[in-house]
């Protein structure tokens, strides 16, 4: 299973204060492991408080107040951008011929000038899995997972995401149970 270019919902239950209620993002998933951005945890500033810091400026207020998110609990400090199209940034790896998730300097540059891609969602932090233990941790009942929406990834309110996300999957959480199914 490969679950690159999918969401990872979080059940109802997993308690863990990190992922309780989040949609990540999965960017890459191999057999060493997965690496996910999770998109529905607002920050309590937005990113002109990033450019700044970066010696980078814009003079749009709906640039300098875009949310910024909680992409996961590893490497705090360091900002991931999702965007759609893909483009040749210094720095991208290209989760889809439409998705690249960029970490570099010049992206951001773009932004703040108004030239960025059309499609972005900016989080500092990740969510990492060594190999195999995605695969324990959905065994175990803790995420659901289905393919990415790019609204719900780009459009949908944050606080909407993760209800939004479940709903794609035709899912009832009334009726889930926090027991893995086995025969």
């Amino acid at each position: 299973m490969n679950l690159t270019n999918h969401f990872l919902i979080a059940m109802p239950n997993l308690a863990d204060p990190n992922f309780y209620q989040t949609v990540t993002y999965i960017c890459a998933h191999d057999a060493e492991g997965a690496l996910g951005i999770v998109i529905n945890r607002p920050m309590p500033f937005g990113l002109g408080a990033i450019l700044s810091q970066m010696d980078l400026e814009s003079s749009d207020a709906r640039i300098n107040d875009m949310t910024i998110f909680q992409g996961g609990p590893v490497q705090q400090e360091r900002g991931f951008i999702i965007h759609r199209p893909v483009k040749d940034w210094e720095s991208t790896i290209k989760v889809t011929e439409e998705i690249g998730v960029g970490t570099s300097r010049d992206i951001l540059a773009a932004i703040s000038e108004g030239t960025g891609p059309p499609q972005i969602l900016i989080a500092l932090g990740y969510a990492g899995w060594g190999a195999g233990q995605l695969e324990r941790e959905m065994a175990e009942n803790a995420w659901l997972s289905g393919p990415a929406d790019m609204n719900v990834m780009f459009e949908a309110p944050a606080e909407l995401r993760w209800q939004k996300a479940v709903t794609l999957l035709g899912v009832d959480l009334r009726q889930l149970s926090s027991y893995a199914g086995h025969a």
